[in-house]
């Protein structure tokens, strides 16, 4: 069920973020919060980037059981370490006001 509601806030208008374009104030949301999160399970990350260029940013109207989702984020994530930093693939979702609600980052 889930993966259906998923799939649905993705296909809908989805835009890519070019250099030139302005990021939504949403993806710093998603950075910030993804950053805690990743930092309460492996303190050696220093800090988190999205690949602005490679994002997909898709306005959503829709509900995971009764709460209300307004955004989808995906795109490439680079979790600085002390070792090589990596690419991961991220989920953010967003509700309302702006609101982080779910980060999900890819292991490599």
């Amino acid at each position: 069920m889930r993966y259906a509601i998923l799939s649905a806030i993705l296909t809908s208008t989805i835009m890519t973020v070019s250099a030139h374009a302005q990021v939504p104030e949403e993806v710093e949301s998603c950075r910030l919060a993804g950053l805690v999160a990743l930092k309460e399970r492996s303190p050696a990350i220093k800090d988190l980037t999205f690949d602005i260029d490679g994002l997909a940013i898709s306005k959503a109207n829709t509900k995971v059981e009764d709460t209300p989702v307004k955004m989808g984020i995906m795109g490439d994530a680079y979790l600085q370490r002390e070792k090589t930093d990596k690419p991961n693939r991220f989920v953010c979702l967003i509700g309302e006001k702006g609101k982080v609600l779910l980060t999900f980052f890819t292991e490599q």
